[in-house]
């Protein structure tokens, strides 16, 4: 059983909002004639191999998790199928984020990402019943209305709406639908970051390559054959494979409230690194929604915490 302690949690958490700021510029700095899905595989891949090595020290020598569960048939089964069915949404979700910051901009795409908190309300109050307060509900509406007026870039008009920064919200999308499952399911079922993390990623790459192998076949070879290419997909995959890490580990240490509303400014640091980095130029209109969507999750996240504490008094 792991202590929490407040300040390795908010480390942890910190290194997470640098990881994920630099994420999309290195999706985006991959040298031309590439396509996103190929990209999406081969950094799963990576992400996978980088897994394995903490997973077989964990299982030989420390925590063996779920493997040490002692799981009927029936638990093994309905927990396999919870893998492989969010290992998918995952895998697509993977596909999409490297589309949606290539098609929508790293600016656009990083703060599209941040409607995270708007899916899992929703999901929540549909499934799990939670009632949210008239607070909640009204700093919702503004930030789904700051990312209309950023997918509609800035002009607030229905026919401006760019179909790639759907394709960025539709990663967030998947990404709290899967986050519901695996939240139901794991907590019957005792399973560590590491196992979370490796099942995660090698269900994804299989569920690409099944993609890419109907898509695109030549796309196998001649992206591995390109080392620039694979350098990329290499860095890709492990900053991806330590942000899932970090964050499963600092989770653990604080609540997840406290950990998302340390990474929400990431997408602020990704538009200053696009601009040294890229050459991008981040426009006013992305900026503004930004600040208004980052103060809609520090309110959502206080209006969470004063409902909690009421609650337990």
């Amino acid at each position: 059983m792991v202590t929490p302690k407040a300040s390795t949690g908010v480390s942890l958490s910190l290194v997470s909002l640098g990881l994920l700021a630099v994420m999309p510029i290195i999706s985006n700095g991959r040298p031309e004639g590439f396509s996103a899905l190929g990209f999406a595989f081969y950094l799963s891949v990576w992400q996978t191999i980088f897994a394995l090595p903490l997973f077989v020290v964990e299982l030989c020598f420390g925590n063996r998790g779920i493997f040490a569960a002692g799981l009927d048939f029936r638990a093994a089964w309905r927990t396999a199928l919870v893998a492989v069915a969010t290992g998918a949404m995952f895998g697509l979700s993977t596909y999409l984020y490297v589309l949606g910051v290539e098609r929508a901009g790293a600016a656009s795409a990083s703060i599209a990402l941040q409607a995270y908190p708007v899916f899992s309300i929703f999901w929540e109050t549909l499934f799990l019943k939670r009632r949210k307060s008239p607070s909640e509900l009204v700093l919702t509406a503004v930030l789904v209305a700051a990312l209309y007026y950023l997918g509609t870039q800035g002009t607030g008009r229905i026919d401006g709406f760019s179909a790639w920064f759907l394709v960025a919200l539709a990663v967030p999308f998947l990404w709290s639908i899967a986050h519901v499952i695996i939240k139901e399911e794991f907590n019957r079922v005792p399973i560590t970051p590491a196992q979370v993390t490796l099942f995660r990623v090698a269900v994804s790459s299989v569920f690409l390559a099944i993609i890419l192998a109907f898509v695109d076949p030549a796309a196998f070879l001649a992206d591995a054959s390109r080392l620039d290419f694979q350098s990329f997909a290499v860095l890709m995959g492990l900053v991806y494979y330590l942000e899932l890490l970090v964050w499963f580990y600092a989770v653990r240490h604080i609540d997840v409230s406290l950990a998302s509303s340390i990474t929400t400014p990431w997408p602020a640091f990704t538009m200053l690194l696009a601009v040294i980095v890229l050459g991008n130029e981040v426009e006013t209109y992305q900026i503004g929604a930004f600040v208004i969507v980052a103060a809609s999750i520090y309110g959502l996240t206080l209006a969470g915490l004063q409902k909690t504490r009421r609650q337990n008094a």
